[in-house]
Parts: structure tokens; sequence; C-alpha cells
């Protein structure tokens, strides 16, 4: 897959997360948010910015949306995901546009029909993986959304005191993702958050990843070296 244009709307810890490894993987992202407080040019350097409401019109004219391949919706609000979708696909014929989902019970909406190509839930990812396994393709189907990602499988491991990252910011973990691999959630005392860079990571803390198989090696290794102990599918 050679470089894409990628729009994000939503610069919370989520978005700021996805532009992290998008931009490190090469490709051009711009993220959108109409708070200055997300706003952090200096913390992203190779992130393009634009401090407007993803929701209205204009400003997705003024950040020429229609060239971008993707657009993903990544706010923490359902409802200003859903309009940003819609409007990336009717208005701007976006290829493929990306959802968010923050409450399981909003995931009906998320289809074809709001512009959604692949709409994605952690909540629904987590409890996947407590309840051991991820729904089948037909599964997805049946309550309007799509599989996390084509051709990419969840890997999840616990961080021994062995790990390299134990005690460690989230961010050095993301940055010594091989390709092919994001880190997607972390599970902890506190419960099941995002992604932050800023955050330490914790002897017992389940890290959570979406990989392409053919990197799932590498990521074994990378957490615990010393026991190649294989992260759980």
């Amino acid at each position: 897959m050679g470089d894409m244009r990628i729009a994000i709307a939503g610069a919370g810890s989520v978005g700021r997360s996805i532009a992290t490894e998008l931009a490190g993987n090469g490709h051009d992202v711009l993220l959108i948010d109409r708070d200055t407080r997300a706003i952090g040019v200096d913390d992203l350097p190779q992130v393009e910015w634009l401090l407007a409401d993803a929701c209205e019109l204009a400003t997705l004219e003024d950040a020429r949306l229609g060239d971008f391949d993707v657009v993903i919706a990544a706010s923490s609000d359902d409802k200003v995901n859903l309009v940003v979708s819609l409007l990336a696909k009717t208005e701007f014929g976006v290829d493929q546009v990306i959802a968010r989902i923050n409450d399981p019970d909003n995931e009906w909406l998320f289809n074809d029909s709001w512009g959604v190509d692949l709409a994605v839930s952690p909540p629904r990812l987590i409890a996947d993986l407590v309840e051991g396994g991820v729904p089948e393709e037909e599964d997805y189907a049946e309550e309007g959304t799509l599989p996390p990602l084509p051709g990419a499988e969840i890997a999840e491991s616990v961080l021994r005191a062995t790990s390299p990252f134990a005690g460690g910011r989230e961010s050095e973990l993301t940055a010594a993702l091989p390709e092919g691999v994001a880190l997607v959630a972390v599970v902890g005392p506190g419960g099941v958050r995002p992604p932050a860079p800023e955050r330490t990571l914790s002897v017992g803390n389940t890290v959570v990843f979406l990989a392409e198989p053919d990197a799932l090696g590498a990521l074994e290794e990378l957490l615990d070296p010393a026991d190649g102990t294989a992260p759980e599918d």
C-alpha cells in the first residue's frame, strides 16, 4: 500500500494515536478538531492541523476533503462521527470512511446509510476478547458493522517484568512496533482505555493490538524477547 492522504476528525487520545501511527508510516495525515486544547502542533510535527468544526460543510471544503483517500471519524461523540462520515461520503465521495463507535448501543447506525465503510467499536473488541474470540464477518454484518480491519488479527499480551516496555511510556512501545502492527487498547486496574502516549505501562497491563498476520512473530519477539511466548490471538 502506497502513501495515502488521511483526514482524522477528533484530536483526542484516540485520534492523536492513530495520527501518530499513520504519519510514522509515511502517510499524509490531517487532524481536524475545534478544541484548541486538543491541538498540539509541537507534539506531532509530522501531522497537519486544522482548527475547525469537522461537522461543518465549509470546514471540510476548506480541507479539500475530496482529495483524501481515507477519512477517519475518531471523536468521542458518536453523533459527530456519523455526521462527518455522511458528509465525507455523500458530499466529497471519499473512498474509505472509517468511524469509531463510542456507545455500543449506537452500532446499528454505523453502516453505509451514514456513509460508513468500516466501523470499529473498542468496547465490542474488548468484550469479544474477554468472551473468547472475535465474531465472524457475518455476525458483524447483522449488526451493521464490519470486522475491525481486513486481513488483520487481534493480538494481546500481558506485560511481564521481563518486558522491555514495563515501566515505560506507551509512546516507547508504539515507536518500536513492527510495520503492520497498531496498539488499540490497554487494559489495567482502571479498566479499558485507548492508547495515550504519555501514560506509563505497568507490569500486569494487557496490551491489545491489531496486526497483519506476517507481523505477529516480530511482535511476539518485541514484547518478550527473553521468553518468546506468543501473544494470544
